[in-house]
C-alpha cells in the first residue's frame, strides 16, 4: 500500500500543498518518496529512498516550483526500497511522470513488448511500464489523453494511477481497478489522492473514483469516464466535515476495525505474488531433509496452519517452532539439509532474527515470509515473499496475518504443484478456492458484524474465555484468543479440543463462554462432541461454522455463520469474525483496540 497525490492549479505554485499532502499520506507507505512538477515545459523530479522529512533535508522538495505535479510515498512491492525505484517514474524523454498504489500484474510481458520497441528501463518496478506505454503510443501521434487512456486498458491487477506530462501541463489523468483513489476540487485546484486525509486540509468538496473508470482533472472542472467503453459517468462531490485525524482512518473509529475491512484487499494482494519467486522458494524447500516454520506471537500461528496445509497438499512435514524456543530446542541438530522458512511482518523481531542468523551459521536455508522490504530479516533470507499488506498501524495483527496465511497456501500449493502431488483437478478446484477467499472475507465482513457484537455483549464482563479447535482450526483458536487477550485484557486460555478431557475440562462451569471453530471435514464429529461436553457442562457456546449447517446450530448458544468454501481455507474466513470480537470486546471494556498496553508493534529486544 503506497499513497499517491496529484494537484492542479489555474496558477500560482502548488508544491507547498503537495507536500504537505505527501506528509498526511505517509502513514501509508514510509521507505521511499518522490515529487514531480512540470515548470516551463520542462519535468522537474526529486526522489529518494527513506522518510519523506530526511528526503526533504537532503533535496528539499519547497524548490520545485510549478502549478502541477504528482507525489508519492511508497511501501515497496516491486523492487527494493531505493532511489531508482522511487516513484515518481519517467518514459525515455522524460517528459511523462507517473505514480502508481496497487500491482500490475502483466507487466512483465509489457516490459519485453516495450524494451523490444526500444524503451530503456532504469527501475526494477512494475509501474515504470506505465510510462513507456504512454510514451509508446504518443509516439504513433496520439495526445496525451488518449495514449494515457490507451495505456491503462493494456494493465491488468490492481492500480490507483496518476501522471502528468510536461507537453500538456494542463491536466492530470489519473485511474483506478481496485486500489482507491479520490478527487478533489476547490479553490481554483483540482486534486487526486489514495485518500480522503490528504485532501480535507485543502478542500471539503470529494469524490471517489470508482471502480474501473478514469479521470482528467483540471484546475476547475473533473471529468470522469469509464475505462473500457469511454463512456461519462455523471457523480456529484460530495461536502466532508472531518479531522485530518479521522479522515486517516477513512471514518473509521479505530484503525484496527479499519484494517480488519481492508482483509479483502491485502488477500488478494498477497495472491498475486509472482511465480518465479514463489517456484524458487518451492524448490529450496523440495530440497530439504525438514522445514521449520520459524515466527513469533501472530505469525506463528500463522507458521501451524502453514504446517498442516504442508502437509495435505505438497506432502511436506514442516514444524511450527516459537522463535524464540528454536535453538534450545532444534540448535544441536540443525545442518545444512534444513530449512527455515521465518515468517515476521517486520522482518525485525529480535526472537526471529536470533534464531535464523543461527540457523544460517549452522548451514540451513533460510527462507522468509515479510511484510517490509529493507528489513532485517530481507537482507539474512536466500528467498524471501513480500506479502504486500502494506502498512499495519493497529499493534494487534489482523490483515497480515491473512496475508500471511494466503502467502503461505499460494507456496504450498507452488510445491504441491512442482512435486507433483495433486492432480490437476485438485490443484484447480484448490486454486479456485484460494482465490475466491478475498471475496468470501467481504462477504464476512457484510455480514457478521451484528453477531460479534452479541458475542462481544457477552464477554466484556467475562472472567475468562475458553477456545477451542481442531485440525487446521486449531492455530485459529490460538489467534483468537490471542487477539482477545492483548487488546481486551479477558485471560484466555485455547487448545485443541481433542484435549478437552485431558484437564482443561475442569475450567468449565456455568456461563463460562467458550468459543468454538467447526469446519466442515473428518474433524467435525470430534468438535460437535467436545461442544456437547461443556454445552453440558453449563457453558455458553459460541459458534463459528459454515452456513446452513443444521447439526452445528444445535449446540450454538451463538452460531456465527460464514460462506463456505473449501475446510483447507477456513482459517482465513474464521479469524475474521474472531478479530471483531476481540475488537468490539475492547470497545466495550472502554478500551483502546489500537494501543494496548505493554505491547509494542515490533519487538526488537530478546
Amino acid at each position: 500500500m503506497c499513497g499517491i497525490i496529484g494537484i492542479i492549479a489555474s496558477q500560482g505554485n502548488i508544491v507547498d500543498e503537495l507536500y504537505r499532502g505527501l506528509k498526511l499520506l505517509e502513514y501509508r507507505g514510509y521507505d521511499s518518496a518522490g515529487m514531480a512538477v512540470v515548470r516551463d515545459g520542462e519535468l522537474l523530479i526529486i526522489k529518494d529512498k527513506g522518510m519523506i522529512e530526511e528526503i526533504h533535508r537532503r533535496y528539499n522538495f519547497l524548490s520545485l516550483e510549478g502549478s502541477v505535479g504528482i507525489a508519492h510515498t511508497r511501501w515497496a512491492t516491486h523492487g527494493a526500497p531505493d532511489k531508482v525505484n522511487a516513484h515518481p517514474h519517467t518514459d525515455c524523454t522524460e517528459t511523462i511522470a507517473v505514480v502508481h498504489n496497487g500491482i500490475i500484474e502483466n507487466y512483465l510481458e509489457l516490459k519485453e513488448e516495450l524494451m523490444k520497441s526500444g524503451h530503456v528501463f532504469r527501475s526494477r518496478t512494475d509501474t515504470e511500464v506505465v510510462p513507456h506505454l504512454i510514451e509508446e503510443y504518443m509516439r504513433s501521434g496520439l495526445p496525451f489523453k488518449d495514449a494515457f487512456i490507451k495505456a491503462v486498458r493494456r494493465l491488468r491487477g490492481a492500480y490507483a494511477i496518476a501522471a502528468i506530462s510536461a507537453n500538456s501541463p494542463d491536466k492530470i489523468m489519473c485511474a483506478r481497478a481496485e486500489s482507491p483513489l479520490v478527487l478533489g476540487i476547490g479553490n481554483g485546484r483540482g486534486y487526486c489522492s489514495s485518500d480522503i486525509p490528504s485532501l480535507v486540509a485543502f478542500t471539503d468538496s470529494v469524490l471517489p473514483l470508482g471502480e474501473g473508470e478514469y479521470a482528467v482533472i483540471t484546475p476547475d472542472s473533473v471529468s470522469i469516464r469509464r475505462i473500457s467503453d469511454d463512456s461519462p459517468v455523471r457523480r456529484r462531490f460530495k461536502k466532508v466535515s472531518m479531522s485530518v485525524e479521522e479522515a486517516k482512518k477513512e471514518g473509521y473509529p479505530h484503525y484496527m476495525l479499519k484494517e480488519i475491512h481492508e482483509q479483502p484487499y491485502t488477500i488478494k494482494y498477497a495472491l498475486e505474488l509472482q511465480r518465479n519467486y514463489l517456484d524458487l522458494m518451492s524448490s529450496f524447500i523440495d530440497r530439504a531433509s525438514r522445514l521449520f516454520f520459524v515466527a513469533a506471537g501472530t505469525s506463528y500461528h500463522a507458521g501451524m496452519v502453514g504446517s498442516y496445509v504442508f502437509s495435505k497438499l505438497a506432502r511436506v512435514v514442516g514444524f511450527p517452532v516459537i522463535a524464540s524456543e528454536f535453538v534450545s530446542h532444534y540448535g544441536e541438530s540443525v545442518s545444512v539439509d534444513d530449512a527455515v522458512l521465518a515468517i515476521s511482518q517486520s522482518g525485525e523481531t529480535r526472537d526471529v532474527l536470533w534464531a535464523v542468523e543461527y540457523a544460517k551459521a549452522r548451514g540451513a536455508t533460510v527462507l522468509a515470509i515479510v511484510n517490509v522490504l529493507a528489513s532485517t530479516l530481507t537482507r539474512i533470507a536466500r528467498v524471501y515473499l513480500h506479502q504486500q499488506s502494506g502498512p499495519e498501524i493497529g499493534v494487534a495483527a489482523t490483515k497480515t496475518y491473512t496475508g500471511q496465511l494466503a502467502s503461505l497456501y499460494l507456496l504450498a500449493l507452488t510445491l504441491a504443484r512442482n512435486r507433483g502431488k495433486l492432480g490437476q483437478d485438485e490443484l484447480d478446484h484448490f486454486l479456485q478456492e484460494l482465490y475466491r477467499t478475498p471475496g468470501v472475507v467481504r462477504e464476512v465482513l457484510g455480514q457478521v458484524e451484528e453477531d460479534t457484537k452479541r458475542v462481544a455483549k457477552l464477554l466484556k464482563d467475562a472472567r475468562y474465555v475458553i477456545f477451542l479447535g481442531r485440525g487446521v482450526n486449531t492455530a485459529t483458536a490460538h489467534e483468537g484468543r490471542l487477539k482477545l487477550m492483548e487488546i481486551s485484557y479477558i485471560p484466555s486460555l485455547s487448545y485443541p479440543a481433542g484435549e478437552n478431557k485431558h484437564g482443561p475440562i475442569s475450567l468449565v462451569e456455568k456461563g463460562v463462554p467458550v468459543v468454538a471453530l467447526v469446519q466442515d471435514d473428518e474433524t467435525k464429529k470430534y468438535m460437535l462432541s467436545n461442544i456437547h461436553e461443556v454445552r453440558t457442562r453449563g457453558a455458553k457456546t459460541i459458534v463459528i461454522s459454515s452456513s446452513g449447517d443444521e447439526e452445528v446450530s444445535e449446540v450454538a448458544d451463538i452460531l456465527i455463520e460464514v460462506p463456505r468454501v473449501d475446510p483447507l481455507f477456513t482459517p482465513i474466513t474464521y479469524v475474521v469474525p474472531l478479530q471483531l470480537i476481540a475488537y468490539y470486546t475492547a470497545v466495550l471494556r472502554g478500551l483502546d483496540p489500537d494501543k494496548p498496553r505493554n505491547l509494542a508493534k515490533s519487538v526488537t529486544v530478546i
